[in-house]
């Protein structure tokens, strides 16, 4: 936090402090069960918060939710996400790279035919897009990621005094893309020196 606020207090100084406010439609490449054969895309939405500008960077706090039905299992994914975004301007657009870390929760019966699975992985997320001017302080964005998580089957449930080891389902997916579509509002507080 402390690493933090020294470039938010001069960017207070150099130029306009903000929020930015996003939100849309998201579209993940594939389902935490989809094995080779059965790779079925998620569908949801992702919000973000970038604030504390200092020259073209932006802390961005992440979240996205996506769900499906996949091999016989409803499925559910919670990203919670932070990190940093830097943005650029070419003319009008604004071309921006993210890089984000946090954590992917599932539902508990994700795995196939509603089997039990991990329901919390890390979360790493890096990508990018461009932002197009609609209005005054609002943008369409559109973006996309590389995101990799580790979720797995969950701990085999035998009644034993030997070690428990994790059920090993080859080919779930550690990898994945995803694509969003949507606007973006650039909040100006009171008092504060605007471009």
């Amino acid at each position: 936090m402390l690493a933090c606020m020294a470039p938010a207090a001069r960017a207070q100084q150099t130029q306009p402090f903000f929020y930015k406010l996003s939100t849309g439609y998201s579209l993940l490449s594939n389902s935490p069960n989809g094995v080779r054969g059965a790779r079925q895309p998620l569908s949801g939405f992702e919000a973000a918060l970038g604030m504390f500008p200092w020259r073209g960077w932006d802390l961005k706090a992440d979240v996205a939710h996506y769900q499906g039905r996949n091999l016989n299992a409803n499925e559910h994914l919670l990203f919670l996400l932070g990190g940093g975004e830097y943005e650029s301007h070419v003319r009008r657009e604004g071309v921006f790279g993210e890089a984000l870390l946090g954590a992917v929760n599932a539902n508990r019966n994700w795995m196939q035919n509603g089997e039990a699975g991990q329901t919390t992985s890390l979360a790493c997320v890096v990508g990018g897009g461009l932002d197009t001017p609609v209005a005054k302080r609002v943008s369409f964005r559109v973006k996309g990621d590389f995101l990799y998580t580790n979720l797995h089957a969950a701990l085999a449930q035998m009644p034993s005094s030997a070690p428990i080891y994790p059920v090993v389902v080859h080919g779930l997916p550690n990898f994945y893309g995803r694509i969003s579509a949507g606007l973006v509002w650039t909040i100006h507080l009171p008092g504060a020196r605007q471009k």
